[in-house]
Formats: structure tokens, C-alpha cells, sequence
């Protein structure tokens, strides 16, 4: 008994200063004494609950200067040029303020101009705090930091977006007070206090999502620096409380997407990404190994949104997606993989699928190659994406569920009117289109069908319902098609498009296009930057093209930048090839963005189908990364491709050589999709088989409209199999089988359901 009582205290003395050791120890041996009254030992205990609190504390108080350490130790890893600090020094003014920055202008347009100052500071207390800085400890810098810091407070400067005021002061004046540490004038912090705590779980902007992350972030930093133990034991509840599915609402789907706001946009590149997984992502690494550490199961469900989610629609988990950018679009940006601290510090806390994380750390950093392959259908937000290992491609859409786009909030993204009519983006390198917008015709977007208009509608006719909702994917989580019955929010116009997606080629389909304008309708197959020569077969002929802007008729295939572009039977199409010119201000509504005028060579290949079109129709074959003899040699058997239907009713698609057939009813109907074998859908909705030596080996299905608990489908052949979400009844005679398929339910409608024959 004494020996076991002896490793106890010393096990709960580890964590305490010696002197606490001591008392703890003796008032518990003390306590154990013989011979004691009760009233004695009663005594003794209520000592023992003091100083196992006085432990707690004590405990805390390590695990909060941990916490408080590592997040300094992350501010300080920035840089310090100290010819940039020298500048600012010279750049601030006698009252505290700094040359070029203009005060007056709080407009949500201005961009928060003022913002730099706080970030100014920031850095010059950085400079201050870093002993390899000529200006560390330097007084004339301090004083600066503190004149800087005196008219901000006197000003008080608050922005027409609450984004300023709740997020970007808070997040620089708790930066500088972290930072700077007990170095600043307490009369100057104390009056700083109120602009900080703008960063409250009450402020409109704490709303579930992103921001709620941030901010309450924000406010643990600054209750870090004042030594507020208690409420910050609180704020990191509610900021590990925020990883979870909030399906129909603002925050993360169940399909790893992420929704920031009631329209059902996805914003899982921008608010899922930096103010979400990431946000999310800091303060599990601050806190690990911790008494506030966040359980495994959170950190988990994190690594599966990065791995199933967000990577899953970068370019090849390492650069952004054009396709899943709304109003940032209107931004200049570089070209650069995505930095690997984000998955650096989720590996502090678990190895759950640690691989697969350390897979996408390679890629970042240039050590490893591309080689996933995947195909995935986020059916809360109308987004496929496909990946091999040598190109990225996407089809976004939208429907009744989803409004279609963002709307341009402060001015950015004021011509993406288009920007989810079904586009279809295609990437070998991940930079196709880097920097195109100032030149892009908005109206011929890749792989859309719009009305040639002779300008785009206002900012303020962006975002709309959708109309339709027969709207989705079929996908095994490998190979897939998308459908889009597509009615126009923004003109009398309507089309059935689709896509169908195999190892080395995609097929895309359009049909029943109609439209009561007197405007012309394109489907642009491509636009992007031109990378090289364009090569086409005409008239049997393989020849250049020349730049400029043309209809080119008898076209076979067309080649650029190792794409290739074959049409099934030679037809009449647009190509143009030549410069382009625009400006960035041209495309957004904020103040002080350049009006110079910025030139690109771009190729754009593209379907006329004439004003008024009746029931118009197209269909191509995309082949990626392929040379021009490649594409040469299988495009006179169309690679194996065969187009079984392309009507109003049904599109479907063959890829001979992997014995995949897709097919997307618009309503029930049936379809021999190779001899002696016959599909008939009992109702509108997407399949997807694969047939070895003339029997199905797997069928997948899907409900685009999300109306359906269970779909039937008859396949030619006798099945006798039995799943727990299906069953087959057989028909001898007829040599068929009926498959009754139940379909997922609830939060899962409209994702596919795969069945592997025995």
C-alpha cells in the first residue's frame, strides 16, 4: 500500500514546482497516518483538494505558455529584410502614419487600404524581436512602433466591410501585442483592447463556418496575452466543437465539400481552405500534446476533408483549381505549389492515412511525381473532378439545389455571370490559365454553351437559382459521366450536355440546344493561353493554322499545347489563335486596381450554333497529353470511343477497349449497347457498366435528380446475385435480369451506388 501510494504522489507531483512537490507529498502521507480522527483526516483531504487544484493550475499554466511559445515562435518565422524596415521607418510620418497609404477611403471597393498600417507594425515588431535584424532592440524602431500605434487608437479606423473590422485589425493589433510582448505601454494596449476584442463569438461575422474559426482564434491569441486562462479554456472548445458536418447549412458536406454561405456555392478552395481546414489546423498543432489538445477523431475527420476534399480539388493536390475559384479570379496571383505546414502539423497529432498525406508533401515540394487516379462526384455542390496521373480536368454546374456563382462582394468577380454553365477545365500542368482573365472572353468559357450577348449583364444579375434539377454524376469512384439538363438563368436558353470520362480521353455531348435570342449560341470546346503551334487535320489534310480568327469547315482533330480535339465526323468549327488584349481593372469593381494594358496569346476553339437554334446538337473527344502523330493514328478510329445516342432523351458512350458503357436517361428508355446485350432504365437517371467477355462485371448507378429511394434496371443476361442495397429477379424467357437498386438517402442523394457482380 505505501509503495503504491508513493508512485501515485510522485506521478501527480511530476508536473508541479519542487515546493508544491513537497507539500503535496507530505499532507498525503500526513493524512494516512494511523491513528487519525476523522475530523482530522476531513481537514487533511480539503488541504489535498487545494493543492490538487493549485496542480491543476499549475499545469495549465504550462500547457497556456507552451501554447503562447509556439504561436510567437510562428509569427516570428517570417523574414525580416531590413531594407523594407528601413523603408517603412522613413515612410512614417511625425503623427504615426504612414506615406501612401490612404486614410480617408473606408469603402468595401478601397480594399481596407488602412490595413497596412496595422501590418506594418506587425512587421516592424518583428524586425525589433529578431536578433539577426540590425534593428533588434532598437530603440528608434520601438518608438516608431509605439508613435504607429498612438494614431491608429486615436483614429480608430473602421472599414464599410465588417471583414476589417472583426478580422484584419484584431488579427494585426493581437499580432503586435503577442509580439511585442509587456514591451508596450500599457495605457497604449489598454486602449488597443476594444479594437481587439471587435474579434468576439458574438460579432456578426462568428457565424458558423470559416470565419467562426478565425475569429474565435483571434480572440484565444489576445485572452493568451492577457493572461484570461478561463475564457480561453472556452474559446478552444468552441474552435475544436467547429470540425464537423453541417450538410444544408454553412460549413463542410457531407461530401467533403464546404458550402460558406446559404447560396451552397462552393468555397471549399477559399473559406474551407484557409479560414477552415487550415485555421482549424493551427490551433490542433498549438495544442498538441496539451491539456487542450483536440481529440484524434476531430483531427481525423480534418485529414479526411484535406485528403477526400480540398486536395481532391487542387490539380493534382498541389495547385489551385481554377475551376473551384469564384470572385478571387478577378485577382493577379503566381504560379507555385501549395506549401506542405498544413499537413506537417496535422502529422503532429495522428498518423491516420499518413501516406497519403506524405504523398501530397512530395508532390508540394517537387520530390515525387503525379500518380493518383480518381474520379469524384461532390454531389452537394454540383462539382466532377477526374484525375490520372498526367492530366486534372472538372465539369462545375449547378441546379435547383445551388445557386450557380458568388456574388461579387466588394467588387471582385464582376464578369463570372457563366462561370458554373457546365465548364469544363482541363490540366497537364496546373498553369493553363494562369493569369488569362484580363484578356478572357467571358462568354466563351471552356466547355460552356451561352449566348453571344453583346455585353454581360451587372454585378448585380451574377448569382442566380438554378432551374433544373436533373443535375449530377455517375462515378465508381475511378471512372464517371456528368449530366446537366441545362436551362440558362440569364437567357432564353436551353441544352442537354454531358461528359463521359475514361483513362485517355473524355467524351463531350450536347444536344437539344434551343434558345429565343437573336444573338448567336457558342459552345467554346477551349479557352486558354497558347502554348504552342495549332496543328489540324483538314480536308485529310495535317497542316498549321495560322493566328488570327476564323470558321475552319471539314475539321478532323485540332492540336495545341498536347491537347488534341477530335470530332467523330468532321465538321465546321472556330478556332482563333492570335493576342489579346485587356486589363485587370476591367474585370472587377475595386478601387486601385491597374488599368495598363496586359496582352496574351490565346487559343479558342469553339461551336457556332447560329441565332435561334432548334435543337442544335455537338460532340467531340478530348484526348489529353498526347502528340500530334499520336493523335493522328487513333483519331480515324475515334480511340475506340462510340457515340450509342445523343438525343434529348438519352446520351450514352462507349469505350470499346475498356468494355465501359455510360449512359445518362432523361427519361426511361432502353439502349443495345453492344450486340445481344440491351439496358433498360425504368426511369430518368445515370449507369454506368463494365462488361468483361460479354457479361456485366459491375454496374453503378446514380440519381441526378435526388427524387428516387431505388431504381430499376434490366440488363441482358441472367445475374443471380443479392447485396444488402439490392436485389435481381430473373427472366429466363427473355434472358434478362432486373436489378432493384435502393439509392443512398438523406445527406447522400445523388451519390452513386456501386454493385460487383459474384
Amino acid at each position: 500500500m505505501g509503495q503504491i501510494r508513493i508512485i501515485y504522489l510522485n506521478s501527480l507531483a511530476d508536473a508541479i514546482e519542487t515546493n508544491q512537490k513537497r507539500l503535496y507529498q507530505e499532507a498525503i502521507l500526513n493524512a494516512f497516518k494511523p491513528n487519525r480522527s476523522m475530523k482530522f483526516l476531513m481537514r487533511r483531504l480539503s488541504i489535498l483538494t487545494v493543492l490538487a487544484l493549485l496542480t491543476s493550475v499549475c499545469q495549465a499554466q504550462k500547457d497556456l505558455k507552451i501554447i503562447k511559445e509556439r504561436i510567437v515562435a510562428d509569427l516570428m518565422e517570417t523574414k525580416i529584410d531590413d531594407s523594407a524596415v528601413g523603408n517603412l521607418m522613413a515612410k512614417m510620418n511625425v503623427d504615426g502614419s504612414f506615406k501612401e497609404i490612404n486614410y480617408d477611403d473606408l469603402s468595401r471597393t478601397a480594399g481596407f487600404p488602412q490595413g497596412r498600417h496595422t501590418s506594418n507594425l506587425v512587421y516592424m515588431a518583428k524586425a525589433y524581436k529578431t536578433k539577426k535584424s540590425k534593428y533588434y532592440q532598437s530603440k528608434p524602431l520601438k518608438a516608431l512602433i509605439e508613435n504607429g500605434l498612438t494614431f491608429w487608437v486615436k483614429n480608430d479606423f473602421v472599414g464599410d466591410n465588417w471583414h476589417n473590422n472583426q478580422i484584419t485589425t484584431p488579427t494585426n493589433l493581437g499580432n503586435l501585442m503577442l509580439v511585442m510582448g509587456d514591451e508596450l505601454p500599457k495605457d497604449l494596449v489598454t486602449k488597443a483592447q476594444p479594437m481587439i476584442f471587435r474579434a468576439n463569438m458574438n460579432a456578426s461575422g462568428a457565424r458558423p463556418s470559416g470565419d467562426r474559426i478565425v475569429i474565435a482564434g483571434i480572440l484565444a491569441k489576445n485572452l493568451l496575452f492577457q493572461g484570461d486562462y478561463q475564457e480561453f479554456d472556452k474559446i478552444i472548445k468552441i474552435i475544436e466543437g467547429e470540425l464537423k458536418f453541417a450538410t444544408g447549412q454553412r460549413g463542410m458536406q457531407h461530401d467533403y465539400s464546404f458550402h460558406h454561405r446559404v447560396d451552397r456555392v462552393n468555397n471549399t478552395d477559399s473559406y474551407g481552405y484557409g479560414k477552415y481546414a487550415n485555421a482549424y489546423g493551427e490551433w490542433s498543432y498549438y495544442v498538441a500534446g496539451t491539456q487542450y489538445a483536440f481529440s484524434k477523431e476531430k483531427i481525423n475527420q480534418l485529414v479526411d476533408y484535406y485528403l477526400d476534399g480540398i486536395y481532391k480539388q487542387s490539380v493534382y493536390g498541389v495547385y489551385k483549381d481554377v475551376s473551384v475559384q469564384n470572385r478571387s479570379i478577378s485577382h493577379k496571383g503566381t504560379f507555385e505549389p501549395r506549401g506542405t505546414q498544413e499537413i506537417e502539423r496535422v502529422l503532429v497529432s495522428t498518423d491516420y492515412r499518413k501516406d497519403e498525406l506524405e504523398e501530397i508533401i512530395r508532390l508540394r515540394k517537387g520530390k515525387a511525381k503525379p500518380s493518383a487516379s480518381f474520379a469524384k462526384f461532390f454531389w452537394q455542390t454540383e462539382h466532377f473532378v477526374f484525375q490520372r496521373p498526367n492530366f486534372y480536368t472538372t465539369v462545375r454546374m449547378f441546379s435547383t439545389r445551388n445557386r450557380n456563382m458568388e456574388v461579387p462582394y466588394n467588387g471582385p468577380g464582376k464578369t463570372t455571370h457563366h462561370r458554373a454553365d457546365g465548364t469544363n477545365y482541363l490540366m497537364l500542368r496546373g498553369d493553363e490559365y494562369q493569369n488569362i482573365w484580363p484578356v478572357y472572353d467571358w462568354q466563351k468559357i471552356s466547355g460552356t454553351t451561352i449566348v453571344q450577348k453583346p455585353q454581360l449583364p451587372g454585378p448585380d444579375d451574377i448569382q442566380k437559382d438554378g432551374l433544373t434539377d436533373f443535375v449530377g454524376a455517375v462515378t465508381d469512384g475511378m471512372y464517371g459521366a456528368v449530366v446537366f439538363d441545362f436551362k440558362s438563368p440569364h437567357d432564353p436558353l436551353s441544352a442537354k450536355k454531358s461528359w463521359f470520362f475514361f483513362d485517355e480521353e473524355y467524351v463531350c455531348l450536347g444536344t437539344g440546344i434551343n434558345a429565343e435570342s437573336n444573338f448567336p449560341v457558342a459552345t467554346t470546346l477551349n479557352q486558354v493561353l497558347m502554348r504552342s503551334e495549332v496543328r489540324m487535320m483538314q480536308d485529310g489534310k495535317q497542316q498549321n493554322v495560322p493566328k488570327g480568327s476564323r470558321t475552319l469547315q471539314n475539321v478532323k482533330w485540332v492540336h495545341h499545347d498536347k491537347i488534341g480535339y477530335i470530332f467523330p465526323q468532321p465538321v465546321t468549327v472556330n478556332l482563333s489563335n492570335q493576342v489579346e488584349t485587356g486589363t485587370w481593372a476591367s474585370i472587377t469593381d475595386e478601387k486601385n486596381i491597374s488599368d495598363e494594358r496586359v496582352s496574351e496569346d490565346v487559343f479558342t476553339l469553339w461551336f457556332d450554333h447560329g441565332k435561334k437554334p432548334e435543337g442544335a446538337s455537338y460532340q467531340y473527344i478530348v484526348v489529353p497529353d498526347v502528340t500530334e502523330q499520336q493523335l493522328n493514328e487513333t483519331s480515324q478510329s475515334n480511340r475506340s470511343i462510340e457515340i450509342l445516342s445523343n438525343s434529348p432523351t438519352l446520351q450514352a458512350v462507349r469505350q470499346s477497349q475498356l468494355g465501359i458503357t455510360q449512359l445518362a436517361f432523361y427519361q426511361a428508355g432502353k439502349l443495345e449497347i453492344q450486340p445481344n446485350v440491351e439496358v433498360r432504365l425504368d426511369s430518368p437517371g445515370m449507369a454506368m457498366l463494365k462488361m468483361r467477355e460479354g457479361r456485366l462485371s459491375e454496374l453503378t448507378l446514380a440519381d441526378p435528380s435526388r427524387k428516387l429511394s431505388r431504381m430499376l434496371i434490366t440488363v441482358s443476361g441472367i445475374y443471380n446475385a443479392r447485396g444488402d442495397n439490392y436485389r435481381t429477379v430473373t427472366d429466363q424467357e427473355q434472358n434478362s435480369t432486373l436489378f432493384i437498386v435502393d439509392l443512398p438517402k438523406g445527406v447522400y442523394l445523388g451519390k452513386s451506388v456501386a454493385l460487383k457482380m459474384p
